[in-house]
């Protein structure tokens, strides 16, 4: 990633992407630079919490399962997300862990950003910084507050809302 010959389905996804509309033509020309086309087979995990995360994803094709780990017996599933979806913050935020899992749940393509890389030209451009954590932090609270009702549905304690 980071080279000089960008691949066009990688820019297509990207440009096309609500989640970067609004960007500075030269912000999203970097982010194509830092990112790559993934393909993922049905089931194959993306990332695992608690693994070191260096990565954040852009769904292009097919779906991604957004999921809390189990100490025994399958991962309770939080929300599928689709094309155009976002995943992925905790290369943002120290210390660069997954919080959640991720699953392929059909074939599927992502593009993968360098989150290193983006995280230094964070630091060094606060404009560009500044316009990613606002997108990241809205993320962020619609994740915690779909996996806050869905875990109140699954789980039903009394006197929680």
């Amino acid at each position: 990633m980071g080279n000089s010959k960008i691949d066009p389905t990688t820019r297509r996804f990207v440009s096309e992407s609500g989640f970067f509309r609004d960007l500075a033509p030269e912000h999203v020309e970097f982010l194509v630079g830092h990112a790559q086309v993934r393909h993922l087979k049905s089931g194959e995990v993306l990332f695992r919490y608690g693994d070191d995360a260096r990565h954040f994803y852009l769904v292009a094709e097919g779906g991604v399962s957004v999921e809390v780990a189990a100490l025994e017996g399958p991962a309770l599933e939080l929300q599928e997300l689709g094309p155009g979806s976002v995943l992925g913050w905790s290369w943002l935020i120290a210390p660069y862990r997954w919080s959640f899992q991720a699953r392929a749940t059909a074939p599927s393509s992502v593009v993968e950003f360098d989150g290193a890389a983006i995280l230094a030209r964070c630091d060094a451009e606060p404009v560009f910084g500044y316009e990613l954590l606002k997108r990241f932090s809205a993320l962020m609270s619609e994740r915690l507050d779909f996996a806050r009702r869905k875990m109140m549905e699954e789980w039903k304690p009394s006197g929680y809302a």
